[in-house]
């Protein structure tokens, strides 16, 4: 493989030794037909230079990145599970497969699988990912990362030559590999997992890892574990009420899932909201509605609050609680900049902007006609209420209920207003992602192997993501 100069490969996770992870060997799969590659995420880490047969080779038969992990490494973990605990997780159908320096940045990045074989953690499980689990992913993260949230990125999905036989989809079903670019793949259940083996020493070892290569500007505190515990639960507040403005529910929030950098990552079963509702659930399990799209706040912080616990371990209980206590006020604060940033708006002031977002949740769930939610913003960007009446939608506006807001948002700034100016703002309607066009999308894969749909409809989603031009993963660097 030539080496771009912009490939900078830094393997620090295997030097935390052989209890934090296994080696593993990839899946011989009969076939790698390259179905995406993100050529932009890959040019962020020296390897969009690959021709497409290298891409095969190194992201579906996987031979090793040059000075990078070998063989690859399935992570130990455990986890709470809709709040139950499982002792018996770890990565039971993936790896971490290289670690990279990004360009510009330097922040140190994993690329790790998806789908990609058994592990020692597999359950019983067959390793493998479906075909149309591994094009959600990839709709998810590009959606995710065009509306501002902080997310991993899907890098690569290659289709397998496999068939699956599966309870939640007809099958036999086509099988795939994917690769996702995270800032990392440490999870809360990382912790969890040497918290359960009363091992303050790898608690310890983890804290120290953790604040070297992601939160070097910790290393001088004088209490490493509550002071990188503040830092996860802010990173946490932000994408909890990123994903809010989003209008996305994630739809599985165990610990296991969450990653110490505030990354979201791992996209089962999703959903983005047809209109407000805080009662919408992503999974069709969650008969209680546990991680309801209302309630994923608090679920966050349930999981921040274990992992409080782990880090109790190394250190005394006052710092941990203290840290834990500013999640409300840190939330308030990023739901309140997600929001005016969606909206294309310039902030005036917290109690002023805290009573307009809050009129802004009104006015959506307002009206006399179901209103969706993604519509809302694109309708109301940069507060141009002559282009919002004269929209699709402009007799809802017009409506009482959405009175108040239209006075409130009259009296903000535009946020570049220049922005409007982009060819998808003259359009009548907005990108969006709801569950039945992911079916749509599916539909001719499965029945003619047409990926025509598939691909015009991540390029709508790049042009939607240059248009709103919303904070990237390259700015939550370092913040």
């Amino acid at each position: 493989m030539p080496v771009s100069p912009a490939y900078r490969p830094d393997p620090r996770f295997p030097e935390l030794g052989p209890e934090f992870a296994d080696p593993v060997e990839p899946a011989r799969f009969p076939q790698t037909h390259l179905r995406f590659r993100n050529d932009r995420a890959a040019a962020t880490v020296g390897l969009e230079t690959l021709t497409d047969e290298e891409w095969r080779a190194h992201f579906g038969r996987f031979a090793p990145l040059p000075d990078n992990i070998d063989p690859p490494l399935a992570q130990r973990y455990h986890g709470h599970q809709f709040q139950v605990y499982n002792p018996e997780l770890g990565d039971g159908r993936g790896f971490l497969f290289a670690q990279l320096r990004e360009a510009g940045t330097d922040r140190l990045l994993d690329l790790g699988t998806k789908g990609s074989g058994q592990t020692p953690w597999s359950r019983q499980g067959d390793g493998r990912l479906t075909l149309k689990g591994g094009i959600r992913e990839v709709l998810a993260t590009a959606m995710l990362e065009a509306l501002g949230v902080p997310t991993s990125r899907s890098f690569s999905l290659v289709e397998t030559g496999e068939a699956l036989m599966r309870t939640d989809e007809p099958s036999p079903t086509r099988a795939s590999v994917l690769v996702r670019l995270s800032h990392s793949h440490i999870r809360f259940g990382t912790f969890q997992r040497h918290a359960f083996f009363e091992r303050a020493d790898r608690i310890g070892m983890l804290v120290d890892h953790v604040v070297a290569n992601y939160y070097p500007h910790l290393e001088a505190s004088n209490d490493r574990a509550a002071a990188l515990l503040g830092e996860v639960v802010r990173r946490m507040a932000r994408l909890v009420a990123r994903w809010m403005a989003a209008g996305f529910v994630h739809g599985v929030l165990n610990t296991d899932n969450m990653s110490i950098t505030g990354e979201s990552f791992d996209y089962g079963p999703y959903r983005f909201l047809p209109r407000n509702d805080p009662n919408f659930v992503a999974a069709y399990f969650d008969q209680t509605g546990l991680y309801s799209f209302g309630r994923q706040a608090e679920a966050v912080f349930w999981n921040l609050q274990q992992l409080g616990g782990c880090l109790s371990l190394v250190t005394a209980t006052e710092p941990i609680v203290a840290e834990l206590q500013e999640f409300g006020a840190a939330y308030r604060r990023e739901l309140i900049a997600a929001m005016l940033d969606r909206l294309g708006l310039e902030p005036r002031g917290e109690a002023v902007d805290a009573g307009f977002v809050q009129t802004a949740f009104r006015a959506i769930a307002a009206g006399s006609e179901p209103l969706r939610w993604e519509p809302f913003f694109f309708d109301w960007f940069c507060g141009d209420e002559a282009r919002a009446l004269a929209g699709a939608r402009g007799e809802i506006y017009r409506q009482p209920a959405f009175a108040e807001f239209r006075e409130l948002v009259a009296g903000y700034a535009p946020d570049r207003p220049e922005r409007l100016a982009d060819p998808y703002f003259a359009r009548r309607e907005p990108e969006e992602l709801l569950y039945d066009e992911i079916e749509a999308l599916w539909a001719p894969i499965a029945e003619a192997d047409d990926w025509s749909a598939f691909a015009a409809k991540l390029a709508a989603i790049e042009n939607a993501r240059r248009a709103w031009d919303l904070p990237s993963q390259e700015s939550f660097a370092g913040t």
